[in-house]
């Protein structure tokens, strides 16, 4: 399947949201609670509008899960899963991490992925079989082979209260071991990181599709591991995510059995 006219669009979607990502950073003025730390603003809305409204006019038979509109029908071969802004507490608070994410599916199975940083104007995408790449130039995982020498990253979700114990028993066995732990509250900038060998590994619970189904391509296509908490192969479905060079991969799956 070629999918370069699919990419293509996908990284004008993303350039149009950046635009307005960029003129609205630091400038909002509404901020909406869909849940007790969940919250919305207007940049969310607005970027999602513009990214399916590019999508729609080249493919407008094409079905479209996006974290704020939800699910719009088409042909069920085809889907976009879109996170307009990924990294919106950062983004309110003008933390300068967060991102852009838009993956296609085929028949269920992720064959594009696209992640772009509007302030580091970094594109990372990939396509199924073709590897990764950031700007253009091919990326991979990190060659380290222990966690000691590693630099993790994780995620605390939403709900973090009602999972807590299992959380922070999984965060405390890998803080005893690492080099170093980060958090930087973008899911889909942690995976780009893994990918592009930064990060050694990274692991977060309760998740949604549209944070990890764009980054989990991007890391298996520049040869890193991405499978759930019980080494079975990952789906966005899945509510735990583990990512990482494939070298680290066992003894992350040792320290985040609980």
């Amino acid at each position: 399947m070629n999918l370069e006219s699919h990419r293509q669009v996908a990284v004008a979607a993303a350039e149009k949201s950046a635009r307005i990502l960029r003129k609205r950073f630091g400038n909002i003025s509404r901020i909406h609670k869909k849940a007790a730390q969940e919250i919305v603003t207007e940049a969310d809305t607005e970027s999602e509008k513009e990214i399916i409204t590019v999508i729609r006019s080249h493919f407008p038979e094409h079905e479209i899960l996006s974290e704020e509109a939800g699910l719009k029908n088409g042909a069920a071969d085809f889907k976009w899963i879109i996170d307009p802004l990924d990294g919106t507490v950062n983004f309110a608070h003008q933390v300068p991490i967060f991102c852009i994410s838009i993956a296609l599916a085929f028949q269920d199975d992720m064959v594009l992925g696209i992640i772009l940083d509007p302030l580091k104007e970094e594109l990372f995408s990939a396509i199924k079989g073709r590897g990764a790449c950031l700007n253009g130039q091919p990326i991979h995982v990190s060659a380290v082979e222990t966690i000691s020498d590693s630099l993790l990253v994780t995620g605390f979700a939403y709900n973090v209260g009602e999972i807590f114990e299992p959380v922070i028993t999984r965060y405390g066995n890998c803080l005893k071991v690492a080099q170093g732990m980060r958090r930087l509250g973008a899911a889909a900038l942690d995976l780009c990181y893994v990918a592009c060998g930064r990060f050694e590994g990274f692991w977060e619970q309760h998740l949604k599709p549209w944070d990890t189904a764009a980054g989990a391509l991007i890391v298996a296509e520049a040869g890193g591991k991405v499978t759930t908490f019980a080494n079975q192969p990952y789906t966005i479905d899945d509510l735990e995510i583990l990512a990482s060079n494939g070298h680290i991969h066992g003894e992350m799956l040792s320290l985040l059995k609980v």
